[in-house]
């Protein structure tokens, strides 16, 4: 599935770990911008702010891959 753009409420798996992430926010800080994600079932501490690459597939975040819709 072809990313358009990264959105607040997509999901997200880690590379290293198999573990869901939520995108909860969004935002730029100089021409770069960033996602900060919160580990599903995860506690307060769980939460990584992401840099959003781009790449010929369009945005992705580094170590980590879009889960797709089952239905």
């Amino acid at each position: 599935m072809k990313v358009q753009q990264v959105q607040i409420g997509q999901l997200w798996r880690s590379t290293e770990t198999n573990e869901a992430w939520l995108v909860t926010k969004t935002y730029a800080e100089f021409f770069t911008y960033y996602a900060v994600l919160r580990k599903v079932d995860g506690g307060d501490a769980d939460v990584r702010r992401v840099r959003v690459v781009n790449s010929p597939e369009g945005p992705a975040l580094a170590g980590f891959t879009m889960v797709e819709d089952s239905a």
